[in-house]
């Protein structure tokens, strides 16, 4: 997961102890205590939060590829794998420049995208580098001795990085799919395959989510059927326009320019909301609306809750209306 992320979790230092290259684009990074201690413990589907130069943040899974049920419960170090992104904002750029030795600023983990509990097969999918956290699933999974399966999605093989670990954890379940050679995964498809209530684990790009919560919808899948983890941040779209949000507790005027979010523009002025994700996907920065009419981009609300207009996510929804009055 990459993404700007909330101050609000408690930070530590942390200094990288390896930093190697998966993939010509991929590049793993080991962090640890300065003294070696014991690390807060998480669970598959967990991220951390990387401080950059600048002062803001970026959202990393944490991938543990060994299926053993105490495996992350006492960790003496973290790890990722950090594609290189062509339009990085910074936050890849920096992970790829670390080297051992490297101090940098570490959150605890937060997890919003965790294994439930299911009598069925699990269904990983993964597209790219939203195999992070899928391998942690797998990881889980198999200690647990849960039956589960995996489709790992990429456009070229030499995009592929932690095979060998998917390999090893999910064996004849693993399914690699190479658009260069087979053309486009059947994300639908496969949905439409799956006829016993499995549910589906999916993170990868933005076309891939859509394309899911599309199937789910198209299926009459029942919700908390499709869990999904979005990788790439929202980016303003063609005919975004400036508006202004009125607090109401303050009575404050914000204006938000086209290429700004609200979350933006109450972070810049000081104002202290609580948010992690900055992709819709986690509701944490969730707030009621009192007047004006939200243009809903999240991936939280349902088709009710969009249609009555009382909450919108303000790390991502904008207004149709010239004004918004929040329940800030």
């Amino acid at each position: 997961m990459n993404s700007h992320t909330s101050h609000a979790a408690s930070t530590r230092q942390m200094v990288v102890t390896a930093a190697e290259p998966l993939t010509p684009a991929i590049r793993a990074v080991t962090l640890a205590a300065p003294d070696g201690s014991i690390l807060l413990p998480w669970h598959a589907g967990a991220h951390v939060n990387i401080t950059l130069p600048d002062g803001s943040q970026r959202s990393y899974s944490l991938v543990n590829p060994v299926p053993d049920p105490g495996a992350t419960a006492a960790p003496v170090a973290y790890h990722l794998g950090v594609r290189l992104s062509e339009h990085s904002a910074g936050g890849s750029r920096f992970i790829h420049a670390l080297k051992v030795g490297d101090v940098v600023t570490v959150s605890e983990p937060r997890n919003h995208f965790a294994l439930a509990d299911s009598p069925c097969e699990t269904v990983l999918v993964a597209g790219g580098i939203g195999i992070t956290p899928l391998v942690s699933m797998a990881a889980e999974l198999k200690a647990a001795q849960r039956p589960f399966r995996l489709v790992y999605a990429v456009r070229n093989r030499d995009q592929l990085a932690f095979l060998d670990e998917v390999q090893a954890l999910a064996g004849e379940g693993l399914r690699v799919h190479c658009d260069a050679e087979a053309g486009q995964f059947d994300l639908a498809g496969l949905m439409a395959s799956l006829v016993h209530d499995e549910p589906l684990y999916l993170c990868g790009p933005m076309p891939m989510i859509q394309a899911g919560i599309a199937a789910a919808k198209h299926l009459g899948w029942v919700e908390h059927r499709l869990y999904f983890e979005i990788f790439s941040a929202p980016e303003v779209l063609a005919g975004d326009k400036p508006f202004e949000i009125v607090l109401k507790s303050s009575g404050k005027r914000y204006p938000v320019p086209a290429d700004k979010t609200i979350l933006d523009v109450l972070v810049a002025a000081g104002e202290d909301p609580i948010y992690d994700c900055q992709r819709g996907d986690c509701g944490i920065c969730q707030v009621g609306v009192i007047e004006g009419v939200p243009d809903h981009r999240d991936f939280i609300l349902s088709d009710a809750e969009k249609a009555a207009g009382r909450l919108i996510q303000i790390c991502i929804s904008r207004s149709h209306t010239n004004e918004l009055v929040l329940d800030l």
